[in-house]
């Protein structure tokens, strides 16, 4: 066996981290995760549609539209322990995804990680800011650190990415109004000291939304803490002791 085929080997024994990014954003915010998850986890950042190579496709809007998606993209659920991450609005996406996995009787993630978003049942003042007008939704974004500081207004930027944000709002909507139950699958959500939006406070809601396990963690950092070394460092943490227990499941 070569060293490339050993691998390929050891790495296809890794857990799946499947990542779920914030609204408007692909999947470029994940790029330096392969290295700092190198031994810990295969991230499996997810794409939806309406931006990078599928901006040509009609972005969703509805729990419907998105199971849909990621059925026909990422097929059933795999086989072996996974993990789910989601930031800000893809904390919503993960949530939703082992919520209706639990409800179909599917096997589901070992374990849903949930950064910076808040909890379904409660009032943000982004819930309905995807009707306002540009002007009046970039100063709701800015506020609350939606968007990063210096955002551009006006030009290129605002006739491509903000349409995107203000559909991806649209679907935490309509998520937030799906929301059912708590979740009998492991949940983390993860705070960032700094965030505006859903800091340590705000992310003790979920408390409500968890059935079984349930655990906090808080990090150094903004609403865009996905950007820096200590969320990744601490998924492949997670990711070590998923796949450490599940080899201890399946020891006779």
């Amino acid at each position: 066996m070569t060293t490339q085929e050993v691998a390929m080997t050891r790495s296809s024994r890794l857990p799946k981290l499947f990542c779920f990014p914030h609204a408007g954003a692909g999947t470029s915010v994940f790029g330096g995760w392969p290295a700092l998850l190198a031994g810990s986890a295969l991230p499996v950042p997810v794409l939806l549609p309406g931006r990078d190579g599928r901006r040509r496709e009609p972005r969703v809007t509805t729990a419907r539209g998105l199971f849909a998606d990621l059925l026909r993209h990422h097929g059933p659920p795999p086989e072996e322990p996974y993990v789910l991450y989601g930031h800000s609005l893809g904390g919503l996406i993960a949530y939703s995804v082992a919520r209706a996995l639990e409800r179909a009787g599917r096997r589901g993630p070992e374990l849903v990680v949930v950064g910076a978003c808040p909890p379904p049942d409660s009032r943000t003042p982004l819930l309905d800011a995807c009707e306002l007008p540009d002007d009046r939704l970039l100063d709701v974004l800015e506020t609350f650190g939606a968007v990063e500081p210096g955002t551009p207004r006006g030009g290129i930027w605002q006739r491509t990415a903000l349409g995107v944000i203000r559909d991806d709002l649209r679907l935490a909507r309509e998520l937030r109004r799906a929301a059912d139950a708590p979740l009998t699958t492991p949940l983390l959500t993860i705070a960032g000291t700094d965030d505006p939006l859903a800091g340590p406070l705000v992310m003790d809601g979920w408390r409500a939304w968890a059935d079984g396990v349930h655990g906090r963690r808080t990090v150094v950092g903004d609403h865009h803490f996905v950007r820096g070394r200590a969320l990744p460092e601490l998924l492949g943490r997670l990711c070590k002791d998923v796949r450490r227990l599940s080899h201890a499941d399946a020891t006779p």
